[in-house]
């Protein structure tokens, strides 16, 4: 069962536990700059397989050593506890030195 969108209070406290991470167009945003274009490549490579493994891929762009990542669950409409499950995978992959 896939889950169902966030109500208002609830998506504010998990928003204030990923300071790094803020709403846009509806979708959950972050903007991540890797010390390469490899280490850039490495991340989004590890975030698919994540993505493959909870059925839920985001939108994202890769410049270089920049990736611009946007999330949101289409089929609720909105944001749901997916969205922050895949954010905290990509958080942890972001802060591990190999990538």
């Amino acid at each position: 069962m896939r889950p169902t969108v966030l109500p208002p209070e609830e998506l504010k406290s998990k928003l204030e536990q990923f300071p790094d991470w803020r709403v846009v167009d509806g979708n959950l945003a972050r903007d991540l700059v890797f010390g390469s274009f490899t280490a850039a490549m490495e991340f989004m490579a590890a975030m698919a397989e994540v993505s493959e493994e909870l059925d839920h891929h985001p939108t994202w762009t890769n410049t270089y050593r920049d990736v611009q990542i946007r999330i949101s669950t289409h089929d609720a409409g909105g944001l749901t506890s997916l969205d922050f499950q895949w954010a905290a995978e990509a958080d942890r992959l972001a802060r591990t030195p190999e990538v």
